[in-house]
C-alpha cells in the first residue's frame, strides 16, 4: 500500500480549493468567467492538480487535469487582449 505524504495531501486539497472557489464564484454570481480572477483560480488548482496527477501517473486525470489549464489559461489571456475600439 502506497503513503501519501502530507504535502501531496495539503497540495491535493489546495487545488481542489481553487477549482471549487472559481465554480462556486461563478454559480453564486461572485465572481464572472469572462474575468480574469475566475480564469486564475482554474488555472492554478488544476496545474496543481495536474502535476500531483502524475505520480503515480494518471493518465485521465493528466489529460483533464491539463486541458482544464490550458482552457483557463487561453481564457485568461483572451482577457488581457486589446479590445477594439468602437
Amino acid at each position: 500500500m502506497q503513503t501519501i505524504s502530507t504535502f501531496v495531501q495539503v497540495a491535493s486539497f489546495a487545488g481542489a480549493l481553487f477549482i471549487l472557489i472559481g465554480y462556486a464564484g461563478e454559480q453564486f454570481g461572485w465572481m464572472s468567467a469572462r474575468r480574469p480572477v475566475y480564469n486564475v483560480v482554474n488555472a492554478v488548482g488544476s496545474v496543481i492538480l495536474g502535476i500531483i496527477a502524475l505520480r503515480p501517473f494518471q493518465l485521465g486525470f493528466v489529460i483533464l487535469e491539463f486541458a482544464w489549464a490550458a482552457i483557463s489559461l487561453y481564457a485568461l489571456a483572451r482577457c488581457f487582449r486589446a479590445k477594439p475600439a468602437a
